[in-house]
């Protein structure tokens, strides 16, 4: 039998009372929280230089010649950072047939009827279509701002073309700052997610609930042909 799909290096159940589930490594914690603070400084002095009524904000960079000249570099690391989030994540993001079930039934997901809902991998539907939003907005993000970086590219583009894609950049900001806002929400929302990125552990009943399919996975990994095991993997 071929390895799980979204079962990664790192994960690992814990017996006790109660049950811990390593779900992310340190590594993988603090490439997160990179990516999480780069999106956060953007969002700010993007939004600083975007409209005058806004452009107080650019006193947190120390101005704004400041702020324009490290906000492009912001993006740089944000880029690179979330490249490795892509790298460490993207096939645990495949979309699964299951996923499709969990989309159909989202009246049951905000309801809270997981009994409802089918087995979940590591991620559940709207968890992969954050990732690969984002995703694609940062590749967005990245190419019409390299447009618009005129202290490296300005000789490269036009006026015109530069004027596309400022309008580009600031459509796929206003996104990807939506995005974010739908992706912190869900995790304060699921009660025990927040652990996961602080500690890089969720408690085994958490995990049974909302992703049991990659618990099972889990377990069987740890003891393989096991079978007909008393209790939940969670106990």
């Amino acid at each position: 039998m071929s390895a799980p799909y979204d079962v990664e290096s790192g994960d690992a159940v814990h017996p006790g009372h109660p049950v811990q589930v390593d779900r992310y490594t340190v590594g993988a914690r603090i490439n997160h929280w990179i990516t999480a603070i780069s999106l956060i400084l953007l969002a700010i002095s993007g939004l600083a230089l975007f409209h005058p009524s806004l452009f107080f904000l650019t006193g947190l960079f120390g101005g704004g010649q400041m702020t324009r000249t490290i906000h492009p570099w912001i993006g740089v690391v944000l880029f690179f950072s979330f490249f490795g989030m892509f790298l460490r994540f993207w096939k645990a993001n495949l979309w699964k047939s299951e996923d499709g079930t969990w989309m159909r039934r989202i009246r049951d997901v905000i309801a809270g009827h997981e009994e409802k809902l089918p087995e979940l991998g590591k991620y559940n539907a709207g968890q992969k279509l954050v990732f690969w939003g984002m995703s694609f907005l940062i590749v967005v993000l990245i190419a019409s701002g390299v447009v618009i970086w005129n202290a490296y590219f300005s000789t490269f583009t036009s006026i015109g073309q530069q004027r596309v894609a400022l309008l580009v950049h600031s459509v796929a900001a206003v996104a990807i700052i939506s995005l974010w806002i739908v992706h912190v929400y869900a995790a304060i929302w699921v009660k025990g997610t927040i652990s996961a990125m602080t500690r890089g552990q969720v408690t085994g009943g958490w995990a049974w609930r909302h992703h049991r399919k990659w618990l099972r996975e889990l377990v069987s990994r740890k003891t393989p042909g096991s079978s007909g095991t008393r209790g939940t993997p969670a106990e």
